[in-house]
């Protein structure tokens, strides 16, 4: 999950904190970066889609915990986003070339 204070939203802060995490030596073998979010989240699609796209790798989305089978209705389907594979030597390298 991630999570932004509203005083520091609209400052890339999130993608920032993704990118310095997937930067660390211990992520070196990291190929795909995968989450799970609801329909109506705008902002963490636009924060995916948006990683994706200045990482020019693809962002696939397929159901992963559905509203009725998984929470017997009480919450959204949450969809699984998966982005990559990942460039190597981090998903950052591609923005250089």
């Amino acid at each position: 999950q991630v999570a932004v204070a509203s005083a520091a939203r609209g400052q890339r802060l999130a993608g920032r904190m993704i990118e310095a995490l997937l930067a660390r030596p211990a992520n070196a073998g990291v190929t795909h970066l995968v989450t799970t979010v609801t329909d109506e989240n705008r902002a963490s699609w636009a924060l995916f889609e948006g990683l994706a796209r200045k990482w020019r790798v693809p962002l696939h989305k397929s159901a992963r915990f559905d509203r009725d089978a998984h929470f017997a209705g009480a919450h959204a389907t949450e969809w699984q986003a998966r982005i990559g594979p990942l460039p190597a030597g981090g998903a950052s390298s591609k923005e250089k070339r």
